[in-house]
């Protein structure tokens, strides 16, 4: 297994309200934002001394969100995501989102697992996983 295997890789702010959010995390945290165009929206990438380290979503209008509360989603750097949601399976999990590909980013799946709790799983692309 490699070093990334198992670390939490990435957190997403989902929420309604992303500009208040932005100004909350400011003046807590200290992050600046850069925006991002994505398909359906924008994304909100939260940056300390320069470097990525949160995204923000607006959740407004995406399916299956539309009674849940704002929430953080972690999601869990493993080696290789399509064994990772074999063994959701074999183990009791849920798979939510059959694993997908995101351009830049990684291969993602979201499953729960066996106590019914939600988690992204992503296999890092090169890029990403040099910048860790």
């Amino acid at each position: 297994m490699s070093e990334q295997h198992g670390v939490v890789w990435w957190s997403e702010l989902m929420t309604r309200d992303p500009a208040m959010a932005k100004d909350y995390y400011h003046e807590v945290c200290g992050w600046e934002f850069e925006e991002m165009p994505m398909e359906g929206g924008t994304y909100v990438l939260g940056k300390s001394g320069g470097r990525p380290v949160v995204g923000i979503m607006d959740i407004t209008n995406v399916d299956g969100m539309g009674t849940l509360p704002p929430h953080w989603f972690t999601y869990l750097a493993v080696d290789d995501v399509d064994v990772a949601v074999e063994r959701t399976r074999a183990n009791g999990g849920r798979i939510v989102r059959e694993p997908f590909d995101v351009s830049g980013v990684g291969r993602i799946a979201i499953v729960t697992d066996p106590t019914g709790a939600t988690v992204g799983l992503m296999t890092p692309s090169q890029a990403e996983s040099a910048a860790a």
